[in-house]
């Protein structure tokens, strides 16, 4: 995920509190506060900004103004390292308990900019998709479902190798060493992906059901109550605190199913399944496993590329989820969606 540096990150705090600002602004501004830099150097962190989508350039010549494209506290950036470096106790919350009002933040999630660079990539990989032959088909869409497999389950605290995943789905192969139930993750992960593949229309509605019967693919023979919870749960590494009654757990999945069913963009649609079923946390465990799996599920469905999450690393891929939770901040899972979105064009079913 980006990383901006002291300065950058002061640059685009000052464009936040202002309407418009021109680099002659900037340069005062830093100037007051004793940092000397170059017209030059603003140049370079202003378009640092813009390809990272924090800022657009408005008007042109000598007249280019700078302006923040989302000013709502869902999209403002936020320094991971930073972040977690204050203990739990000490962050503070947006709220500790769920919020419906959550629902009525959720607009322009991503930006126009956002849009066409994935609907761009996204081209790349329908041709090649059209072009590749049957068994190149299927062979990429085998090591996609073991690369997930093994991810997915590895964020859950998996320790299967990919190597050891790749023995267990091709061959049936159990790695010595680990327990029976974390060869169940994985295999479950492999048969949710045959159920998607093979049923490709499924999912183009949500519903509860649907939800449910995800849910029990996933954890299937893993000792796991199926079906919305019933009882209060916990998270480690934060102090929010999910819904803890049935009947609000139903409403708040409902409006969920409702948002993404109503959304037309299926990459917002995937994006609000991933979020959103892990800040509800509508079931005993497997929650974000089958956030992540219904996500695939809608990009399938709408002929987009599915996410591996291979090159992510687990405790970052935690850390934006708990941003998520405390602080409603959806930037950088938003920002390792698109980076695990262009991973998986560049990596899968290429010609």
């Amino acid at each position: 995920m980006i990383k901006l540096t002291d300065r950058q990150k002061r640059i685009l705090s000052f464009i936040s509190k202002e309407i418009e600002v021109g680099v002659s602004d900037i340069l005062d501004f830093l100037n007051k506060n004793e940092i000397k830099i170059s017209r030059f150097s603003i140049v370079r962190d202003l378009n640092v900004l813009i390809q990272n989508s924090f800022i657009n350039k408005v008007g042109g010549g000598r007249s280019i103004k700078y302006r923040e494209v989302q000013n709502s506290p869902i999209h403002k950036y936020v320094d991971i390292d930073e972040y977690f470096e204050m203990p739990q106790d000490d962050r503070k919350l947006a709220s500790r308990y769920f919020e419906f009002e959550i629902f009525k933040k959720l607009e322009n999630i991503f930006s126009k900019e956002n849009l066409i660079k994935i609907d761009n990539l996204n081209k790349k990989f329908r041709k090649n998709f059209r072009t590749i032959s049957k068994t190149i088909k299927k062979l990429e869409m085998e090591r996609f479902t073991i690369e997930l497999s093994w991810k997915s389950s590895q964020i859950e605290g998996n320790a299967y190798s990919l190597l050891d995943t790749e023995d267990l789905i091709k061959n049936k192969v159990e790695a010595s060493g680990h327990k029976k139930e974390e060869a169940i993750m994985i295999l479950n992960h492999k048969q949710a992906l045959d159920f998607m593949n093979k049923n490709s229309s499924y999912f183009k509605i949500i519903s509860i059901k649907k939800l449910e019967e995800l849910h029990k693919l996933i954890m299937k023979d893993l000792d796991i109550n199926y079906n919305l919870r019933k009882s209060p749960v916990g998270i480690v590494g934060t102090n929010y605190k999910p819904l803890d009654n049935e009947y609000q757990i139903k409403e708040a999945i409902q409006k969920m199913i409702d948002l993404i069913n109503d959304t037309e963009h299926p990459i917002i649609k995937a994006f609000f399944a991933l979020s959103l079923i892990s800040y509800i946390q509508p079931f005993e465990d497997g929650n974000k496993r089958t956030a992540r799996l219904l996500a695939n599920a809608i990009l399938l469905t709408y002929n987009y590329c599915p996410l591996s999450y291979r090159s992510v690393k687990e405790s970052e891929y935690k850390k934006a989820i708990l941003v998520f939770y405390e602080s409603h901040n959806l930037d950088p899972l938003k920002r390792m969606f698109i980076e695990q979105f262009e991973f998986a064009v560049n990596n899968y079913f290429k010609s």
